[in-house]
């Protein structure tokens, strides 16, 4: 085949600049705005809800705590009847538990022993911690530096009876499934998982155990990212490795499509004669954009095909990668009906290398990150930061974010830093 006019043109993937690409947050924010939700809902229980997205809001039936208690250790008294000038002794009459709560009634010159969590008896609306009390038998001595009101714990001061305590498109952790079991909750109703198509394209890729022929490689691509996508607890539908023939990956973009809500595939998206995705994408489907200003990664496509994403992504494994977690990531947080994504963490650091860069496209770097022996974060980059070579990101930490009109960075600089935790 012989290249088009538009295709002799096109910009090369290592080409520092292409004024046709879209910035990583345009691409980001078009992405977004076009999704919608996958329609579905089920009721979990509350531990099989970990990782999913609430499809309605968790209204509380309850005060939280239900009623008011003790915040510390301590002695429960009425707050008018503190000492003012100097210490006094008062009789203790009692003892409250979590649990178990004094039921008597607490005169002035009494006051009750009472645990952590233990609902204030009646009467009383102040607790002195045990740390500022002389216990000597049935009597303790408070002094007078206490305030009325001090260490206790409204009833509802968590949610109150009738709050939205979790809102539809909370994507369901640890601390959420605590929350709603302090409501008495037991299940929840939550967005079905977007299922997930995903392949490889290239005559020169073979599976694991297959011999090798010149100029044959194993594909790595699909383990990327079926580790990538069941990290985000998602469904995946792994179609394999497809020949470099229109035919083949027009047919795997339509049966694709009739099972799964996204379809992510590797390889085929640059300016090359075998690179033909995008074109079959806009004959069997629609191409929104194919290029963003990054490093690793320029050749990203997306579109659908039916009702299902399309995310066409490099063949390079690091370029894999890296466009997953800065473009298609966030794409599937909003299919999984995500409300709100949290910003990327990025932090400051100390670049103990030298980089190389170019002006022209925003970069990720692969570097190791740790703290200094001055408690100040440093950074180095890997060894090798081609888009081929996958060891950079298995050794790596972190992205070393730099900015499209930066050009190399000098050793002791300050760069911003994308840390893994959190992302991969």
């Amino acid at each position: 085949m012989n290249p088009s006019e538009s295709e002799a043109h096109a910009p090369s993937c290592m080409d520092p600049h292409d004024s046709e690409a879209l910035s990583l947050d345009e691409a980001v924010a078009r992405i977004r705005s076009s999704i919608t939700p996958v329609p579905g809902t089920e009721t979990l229980d509350l531990r099989s809800a970990l990782g999913r997205v609430l499809a309605q809001n968790v209204v509380s039936a309850v005060d939280v705590p239900p009623h008011t208690n003790s915040a510390m250790d301590g002695y429960a008294l009425s707050g008018a009847d503190l000492p003012q000038d100097r210490p006094r002794s008062y009789a203790v009459i009692g003892t409250a538990w979590a649990g178990r709560p004094f039921t008597g009634t607490v005169d002035p010159g009494q006051c009750v022993r009472i645990m952590t969590g233990a609902p204030l008896p009646p009467g009383c609306d102040t607790v002195v911690i045990q740390e500022h009390v002389t216990r000597e038998g049935d009597s303790a001595t408070l002094g007078p530096d206490n305030k009325a009101g001090q260490h206790v714990r409204p009833a509802g001061e968590d949610i109150s009876a009738g709050d939205i305590a979790l809102a539809e498109g909370t994507l369901l952790r640890s601390a959420h499934l605590g929350l709603i079991a302090s409501l008495g909750v037991g299940e929840v109703r939550v967005r079905r998982l977007p299922v997930i198509a995903f392949f490889s394209t290239g005559d020169e890729l073979r599976g694991i155990g297959e011999t090798l022929a010149d100029g044959q490689i194993y594909d790595s691509n699909r383990y990327s990212l079926f580790g990538m996508l069941r990290r985000m607890g998602l469904p995946v539908l792994d179609m394999g490795v497809i020949r470099d023939r229109r035919e083949d990956v027009e047919q795997a973009f339509l049966d694709a499509s009739q099972v799964a809500d996204a379809i992510i595939t590797s390889g085929g998206v640059s300016v090359g004669e075998a690179d033909f995705v995008t074109d079959t994408l806009a004959r069997v489907g629609s191409v929104d954009f194919w290029k963003i200003a990054m490093k690793p990664g320029r050749p990203v496509a997306f579109g659908r095909v039916g009702d299902a994403l399309f995310f066409g992504l490099p063949g390079n494994p690091v370029s894999v990668m890296a466009t997953f977690y800065q473009v298609v990531q966030p794409a599937l947080h909003s299919l999984m009906g995500l409300d709100r994504t949290d910003p990327p963490i990025l932090i400051r650091a100390i670049c103990e290398t030298g980089l190389r860069k170019k002006a022209g496209r925003l970069e990720f770097q692969r570097g190791i990150l740790s703290r200094g022996a001055d408690g100040q974060y440093v950074v180095r980059g890997t060894d090798h930061q081609g888009a081929g070579v996958l060891r950079s990101m298995a050794e790596a930490n972190c992205f070393i974010v730099l900015p499209i009109d930066q050009e190399k960075v000098p050793a002791g600089s300050t760069v911003t830093v994308q840390p893994f935790a959190g992302l991969v």
